[in-house]
């Protein structure tokens, strides 16, 4: 049994569905039934449980033979943080794991470090030292920024105003990768035992600037609005005030104002020499697929 944990979101989805097509039996741990509906599918069952209640983890997780975190807490409601899921949550989840006996695998980031001026990377890095010492077999897949996670956040104004809005300057390079290209490397790492002990990094085909990636989406909508830039002053004072109402507000802000100017380039390529045939989708073949007909319709009007 493949236990998957943030097995509803955009990364998790992706994972169950090609999980279950090579006919494995997957079990996903969500905190609503309700958001596992839609991968409904022979061999794949939903459990309620949540990863930052250590207690509804251990029947999750009985006889899994491999356990897969796919959980975030960047862009959760109030309660939901990279602290309380990335960190505690993580570490949780492994004390079950290892209490099952199963295998661990872990959704990273590239850069991962525990004086990242983020705090998705700092509660990352903790997860990856709390597995290394767990004493159960493990692999780390480290990912570089989500093509889909930013083309969302980029565009949330696209439907309503035709609006691209733009973090900062906007000119720093990033590296981006598909979520659908994640999926394929962790379904390799399910069925391949020897990658156990071993961290692997994955990124795009291209290092972007928000600007470019902006002006993709437009392209990726059919959206021939404008192109904003929302001042690095005005990220400031988001994140230092918007902390207690909004909180996931308040982390893409400080997020932002990171990635436009922390170095976030990075070559994928040796991790695509030593595992030959993962998919590497263009970003805007990602946000093609991802993006509603309802942005392109109101662009082109």
């Amino acid at each position: 049994m493949i236990v998957v944990a943030g097995g509803t979101g955009m990364l998790g989805s992706r994972l169950v569905n090609g999980l279950a097509g090579q006919g494995l039996a997957v079990r996903v741990v969500t905190r609503d039934l309700y958001r596992a509906a839609h991968l409904a599918a022979p061999g794949v069952e939903a459990i309620c449980g949540d990863v930052r209640d250590r207690a509804s983890l251990d029947p999750a997780l009985r006889g899994a033979s491999i356990v897969i975190s796919a959980v975030q807490g960047f862009a959760g409601p109030r309660g939901v943080s990279p602290t309380s899921v990335d960190r505690a949550g993580n570490a949780n989840l492994i004390s079950a794991a290892a209490r099952a006996g199963a295998d661990f695998v872990l959704v990273s980031v590239v850069g991962a470090s525990p004086a990242h001026p983020m705090e998705l990377f700092r509660a990352k890095h903790a997860a990856e030292e709390t597995l290394r010492g767990s004493g159960i077999a493990w692999t780390i897949v480290q990912a570089t920024a989500f093509m889909e996670t930013w083309g969302t956040i980029l565009g949330r104004r696209l439907p309503d105003s035709g609006k691209i809005l733009v973090f900062g300057r906007g000119d720093n390079p990033i590296n981006f990768v598909s979520a659908t290209d994640v999926a394929a490397l962790l379904s390799r790492v399910v069925t391949s035992p020897s990658l156990r002990g071993q961290v692997l990094q994955l990124g795009g085909p291209d290092n972007l600037t928000f600007n470019q990636f902006a002006v993709i989406l437009q392209q990726a909508t059919g959206c021939c609005g404008t192109i904003g830039h929302i001042p690095r002053s005005v990220l400031r004072t988001i994140a230092l005030t918007a902390g207690q109402l909004k909180p996931a507000l308040a982390r893409q802000a400080r997020a932002a104002l990171v990635m436009d100017s922390l170095r976030m380039t990075f070559d994928p390529a040796p991790t695509r020499r030593a595992l030959p045939g993962l998919p590497e989708t263009a970003l805007l073949s990602a946000l093609t697929e991802c993006w509603p007909g309802r942005a392109r319709s109101r662009g082109q009007g």
